[in-house]
């Protein structure tokens, strides 16, 4: 199995390596790469937020549900929650790929210092690597709290739809109801932390413009 899965690492690094060599072929170099993947990753953010929030609506209606097909209001509840979980995989797929072509620039980068003949500019290159490192660290900290943060909410979510699916009456929806507020507060603190990254982000991209 380790065997099978270093392979696996090893194609998929060389799939990226080759991606890399045909876009600089083109003019698509790895810092404008990164700039293009940082900002997929807000939009992945901001649509992340609106289904949270989305998700969290729907069941402000469950809880103040009164009278009419529940089952309907289930089917929506679930549907959110399906969208959600959708949107929070976007995102961190897109922080994977951030990083995935953030330390292939970096590394490179690392390894053209050598080139240099004239030891004044290896050493402004060298101090711009270790800036340019430092902003990228802050900004891939950020990103990662705010999915951190993300888990949690869609395990909330998940309780919710799985308790409605097998208990759909007034009780299960009181029930509910006393988790809300707490779900609340996990939602409108996600989504201060996605926005603490998206601003992280943007100053990150304006330091490679």
């Amino acid at each position: 199995m380790r065997v099978l899965l270093l392979a696996m690492a090893m194609m998929l690094s060389g799939c990226q390596s080759a991606y890399y060599a045909a876009a600089e072929q083109v003019g698509y170099h790895k810092r404008e790469i990164l700039v293009d993947r940082v900002e997929a990753t807000q939009e992945n953010q901001q649509e992340a937020q609106e289904e949270f929030s989305s998700a969290l609506e729907q069941l402000k209606t469950l809880v103040d549900f009164d009278g009419g097909d529940l089952e309907a209001v289930y089917d929506k509840v679930k549907g959110e929650y399906d969208d959600a979980q959708a949107a929070a995989d976007d995102v961190s797929d897109s922080i994977d790929a951030v990083d995935g072509v953030a330390e292939a620039m970096f590394a490179e980068w690392q390894d053209e210092l050598e080139q240099y003949e004239s030891a004044n500019l290896r050493r402004n290159s060298e101090k711009q690597l270790r800036d340019t490192r430092r902003r990228y660290d802050n900004m891939l900290k950020a990103m990662r709290r705010a999915e951190s943060k993300m888990e949690p909410v869609l395990k909330r979510l998940n309780d919710n739809q799985l308790y409605l699916k097998h208990n759909l009456n007034a009780s299960a929806v009181s029930a509910i109801g006393g988790e809300f507020t707490n779900l609340q507060t996990e939602i409108n603190r996600l989504i201060k932390e996605m926005n603490s990254a998206i601003a992280e982000s943007d100053q990150f991209i304006a330091t490679l413009k």
